[in-house]
């Protein structure tokens, strides 16, 4: 069982990779349609919006004292 410290760690680097590829997005969408590229993007914000709001849920979950450690977790892997 993921511990709720790795569960925040992974979405905390998760959405972090989700907003640093948003630069991206205009690349990758430029041969498509208008309306797809719209498409596109409000999926992408919609996918970081529900990212955000995962990782907020994780954040009130936790302990009290488990809010402020002393040492941060260490981010999970690749």
């Amino acid at each position: 069982m993921l511990t709720n410290d790795f569960r925040i760690a992974r979405v905390q680097r998760t959405l972090r990779w989700f907003e640093e590829d948003l630069s991206l997005l205009n690349l990758r969408v430029k041969d498509l349609s208008k309306e797809r590229q719209e498409s596109a993007k409000r999926f992408a914000a919609a996918i970081i919006r529900e990212t955000r709001a995962e990782l907020k849920r994780l954040l009130e979950e936790r302990p009290v004292e488990a809010a402020h450690p002393a040492e941060p977790p260490c981010e999970p892997a690749d």
